[in-house]
């Protein structure tokens, strides 16, 4: 390998309200890749050692510096993702509880676990560290998918190499220098700008213990099959295409409202997002005007300012332009495009939030994950067949059905294929509330009790009589 791998997009600001190129990084020599294995490696020695209560007032702290320094991360996720400013400081201080879950129930959810035997002796199973992780994150939450990664493994005792998108390296460089200055020992959590082939130099070193994705279902194929070459747990946090289901309602401008709002969160850019509305046809006329008045007068607007009646722009002009081909060829099919679906002028990353309805399986929004504002709306006549288009999706992240009638909301989430399902609220969150999915969507979940519960060695420990 060369002594400078430069394979891949480099690391660069781009804000993409303007794109402007702001800031651009070099990736990471060869050199500093091994020193970097070198230094998590160490510092997993140092760290499993510390009791897990001490290790806990450092994650606490690491906690705390998320919340005192919202304002300053804020502002980089807004220049270099597109976030919404109040948005953006919203997630630096949701990082803020998840690391203060996890210092707090840590040790309980972490401590040994006594078994029935039944030969006499006392058995327990003991959750101890595997060693240092590598964690591959995206750009769309820069903060909150490093918080969920970061704060149960430190606790257990692991240590981390953590490669962000290429888009957010200034993001990257803050999360960073947050753990230096929360205590943690030197190689503990190390930021690395690294090309596609350093990541499989990584994957593949054996003082690497484990590998986390979030990202894209390609990606996830790619570092599944370097995990699995290479012995190597992982989890993989990947696409979703969320069924939101809408049984019956007695307030259909609210109704409409919840599920608009849920919809263009982020910009869209959520994978557990209601990217497939699926409605009763009695309620779904009005439930579409209702979303179509909320599309249609919005304008571009400045994401540091928030100001009302604007949206903000997508992560990049790539996103943007993708979007738009989606949305395109569904219209060019005999889709409904009701209001929205402007592609703004380059090389911002405009695209005005949109209704889509008649999606048919011939369209490539029928089976592809829309990832920004689109309000893509289905009819149906029953539960059942709500449940079956529900279900036909190739993900299985998360899902959510409402309804005036809990038991019969209850029974449809019930059958969602899926691996968060919700009943009367777009999804259940917090730092106690496990996220995952099935199928396409990935396998392992992050936060709650079993955020605890993967990158663990679960030690049976036995002392006969």
């Amino acid at each position: 390998m060369s002594d400078t791998s430069t394979a891949g997009p480099a690391y660069q600001t781009i804000n993409p309200a303007t794109g402007e190129v702001v800031q651009t990084f070099d990736h990471a020599t060869d050199q500093e890749i091994e020193g970097t294995l070198t230094a998590v490696h160490a510092a997993y020695d140092v760290w499993r050692k510390v009791p897990i209560a001490e290790r806990a007032k450092t994650v606490k702290r690491i906690g705390e510096l998320f919340v005192e320094r919202q304002g300053e991360l804020a502002k980089l996720a807004t220049e270099e993702m597109g976030k919404p400013l109040g948005e953006s400081a919203e997630e630096a201080e949701f990082c803020g509880e998840i690391f203060d879950y996890f210092a707090t129930e840590g040790p309980n959810l972490a401590a040994d676990q006594r078994i029935k035997t039944f030969s006499g002796g006392q058995a327990m199973v003991q959750k101890l560290p595997i060693g240092p992780l590598l964690g591959i994150m995206p750009w769309n939450y820069p903060f909150y998918q490093i918080a969920r990664f970061a704060a149960p493994n430190l606790m257990l005792g692991n240590t981390i190499v953590l490669k962000h998108a290429e888009s957010v390296p200034q993001c990257a460089l803050a999360v960073e220098q947050i753990m230096k200055d929360a205590g943690l020992p030197e190689g503990a959590y190390v930021n690395v700008f690294a090309s596609f082939e350093q990541i499989e130099t990584i994957i593949g070193d054996p003082r690497i213990a484990g590998v986390s994705l979030t990202g894209s279902e390609r990606a996830g194929k790619v570092v599944a099959a370097l995990a699995g070459q290479n012995l190597k747990k992982c989890v993989l946090e990947l696409g979703g295409s969320d069924p939101y289901v809408v049984l019956d309602t007695d307030d259909a401008a609210a109704a409409a409202d919840l599920a608009w709002d849920t919809r263009i969160g982020n910009t869209g850019q959520a994978c557990n997002s209601n990217k497939r509305m699926i409605v009763m046809d009695d309620v779904f006329d009005g439930f579409v005007a209702q979303l179509t008045e909320r599309a249609k007068d919005l304008r571009p607007g400045d994401p540091a300012e928030g100001a009302d009646g604007t949206f903000a722009p997508l992560s990049s002009r790539a996103a943007a332009e993708r979007l738009a081909e989606q949305v395109e060829d569904a219209v060019s099919k005999g889709a409904t495009l009701h209001a929205g679906g402007v592609l703004g002028d380059a090389p911002a990353a405009y695209y005005s939030p949109a209704v889509l309805t008649g999606i048919t399986e011939d369209m490539r929004a029928y089976r592809e994950e829309l990832f920004g504002p689109v309000a893509v709306v289905y009819s149906v006549s029953s539960d059942e067949e709500a449940l079956t288009l529900a279900n036909d999706s190739d993900y299985g992240l998360g899902g959510a059905v409402f309804s005036t009638d809990t038991e019969r909301a209850t029974k449809v989430a019930q059958g969602l294929e899926v691996g968060m399902s919700n009943v009367n609220t777009p999804a259940g969150e917090g730092a106690e509330v496990p996220f995952g999915g099935v199928k396409r969507s990935g396998f392992g979940r992050e936060l709650g009790p079993l955020g605890m519960d993967e990158f663990v060695n679960k030690r049976m420990f036995y002392v006969a009589d």
